[in-house]
């Protein structure tokens, strides 16, 4: 199964006092992946997604599983692959991977809006098929 893949770092400001990257900053963590993948991947820097186009993807629904602490200094492979891809709603599956185990796994599902109104629009073709390279087999 093809997936994008990035790393990430684990940066002192990250850390709880337990030296730990502290849960809510996860979301932080899956949001930069989520603005390269639209940058490297699908080719359109989300900023210009939200500011020229006024096309957004708000989260609509999120599940984290975790299962080993990140740390301080810790650099994580991300690989991100698409489970769902409906006329609207995108759901976006992000595997976090330190030195071969799995950390983390975020299922993150958003809906594509026009930002003037919030209201839901189909998901452009041409960006519908950048997510169908890295669909999950179902």
């Amino acid at each position: 199964m093809k997936a994008f893949t990035t790393q990430q770092q684990v940066r002192f400001g990250h850390v709880d006092p337990a030296g730990i990257a502290y849960y809510p900053r996860i979301f932080d963590y899956v949001h930069e992946a989520f603005e390269e993948l639209w940058d490297l991947h699908v080719g359109k820097r989300y900023y210009h997604l939200l500011g020229t186009d006024r096309v957004g993807f708000p989260l609509v629904h999120s599940e984290v599983d975790f299962h080993s602490p990140l740390r301080f200094g810790d650099r994580p492979i991300v690989r991100v692959t698409c489970f769902k891809l409906g006329r609207t709603s995108l759901g976006l599956r992000y595997v976090y991977e330190l030195h071969g185990a799995r950390c983390l796994e975020a299922r993150m599902t958003t809906v594509c809006v026009d930002l003037e109104d919030m209201r839901p629009r189909a998901i452009p073709d041409e960006f519908r098929a950048r997510f169908e390279e890295i669909m999950e087999p179902s």
